[in-house]
């Protein structure tokens, strides 16, 4: 009797016992019961993963009307501007995926991955969900987007905004006679991320995609149908593996050949040439009220 009277009395879930002290499992509620501070948080955040995944990708967004937040998003939308090669010409940066919507209705996307990401905190580790999605339409235009979320259909979602948004043209080219439709790219390039290098190097028609399964899927996006690769560096690091491809699709119109060598006819910006139309329409309140 005298023993149990000296013992101490257990901890409700909800009480904070202070760090380092003899009892250790004071933040055991926050993991669902199961166990201490380490394995309740983990694995509390790993029981909502089915549930993320089933919620879809879309919603209800897609009824909603298009109102534009930038000047480029209105000049797009009022038809100003007719194509995605005029916002590139004077590299505009694109801040609304659906600019991209309305010029690429067909883009097409694939998640490569998706992988746990965690961080230790106070109370055990915080578990989120990093996806790596590739979009392109297959002719001559390619993205990749990363993102990380508490849960998966987040991720996915926030993933593809940001890969619209990443859209780059691909250049394409021959390798020998220029007979038929460009079939691979005009020149080597190479990329590079972390400690992963990718060199593309032009093939002849008939060759296909030489090239592992990953930047085979973003090469077959892109459009384009014969090409070798050749990569160095740790490839089984996928996100690296996946930027390190896009980035030398990316530099294929950086690459000045010289059938570039025309001189440059310098011509008005968009945002130059309808400067008094941007100045007339500016708010989309009253936008919202006409339409």
């Amino acid at each position: 009797k005298h023993q149990m009277a000296d013992a101490p009395a257990a901890p409700t879930p909800g009480s904070e016992a202070p760090a380092g002290e003899g009892f250790k499992g004071g933040f055991g509620g926050r993991g669902r019961g199961r166990g201490g501070r380490g394995r309740g948080r983990g694995r509390g955040r790993g029981r909502g993963r089915g549930r993320g995944r089933g919620r879809g990708r879309g919603g209800d967004k897609g009824d909603k009307e298009w109102v534009p937040a930038t000047k480029l998003g209105r000049l797009v939308k009022d038809q100003k501007i007719k194509t995605l090669e005029e916002i590139y010409l004077f590299s505009l940066p694109v801040k609304e995926f659906e600019i991209i919507d309305y010029f690429l209705p067909g883009l097409k996307d694939e998640v490569l991955k998706i992988m746990p990401v965690q961080k230790q905190t106070t109370a055990g580790q915080r578990t989120r969900f990093k996806a790596i999605v590739a979009l392109g339409d297959f002719a001559g235009h390619v993205g990749l987007g990363v993102k990380c979320s508490k849960e998966v259909a987040t991720a996915i979602r926030g993933a593809i905004i940001l890969g619209k948004l990443s859209i780059v043209p691909v250049r394409r080219g021959y390798w020998g006679n220029k007979l038929g439709a460009p079939h691979t790219i005009p020149c080597k390039v190479t990329g590079k991320c972390g400690s992963s290098s990718m060199r593309l190097i032009p093939a002849p028609r008939g060759t296909g995609i030489v090239a592992a399964p990953v930047p085979k899927k973003l090469l077959t996006m892109a459009g384009i149908e014969d090409i070798y690769t050749q990569s160095v560096g740790a490839t089984a690091t996928l996100g690296n593996f996946a930027k390190a491809t896009f980035m030398a699709i990316g530099k294929t119109y950086s690459f000045l050949t010289p059938d570039l060598w025309k001189e440059t006819v310098f011509t008005k910006s968009p945002y130059e040439e309808y400067t008094d139309y941007l100045a007339k329409k500016h708010d989309p309140e009253a936008r919202r009220v006409a339409a």
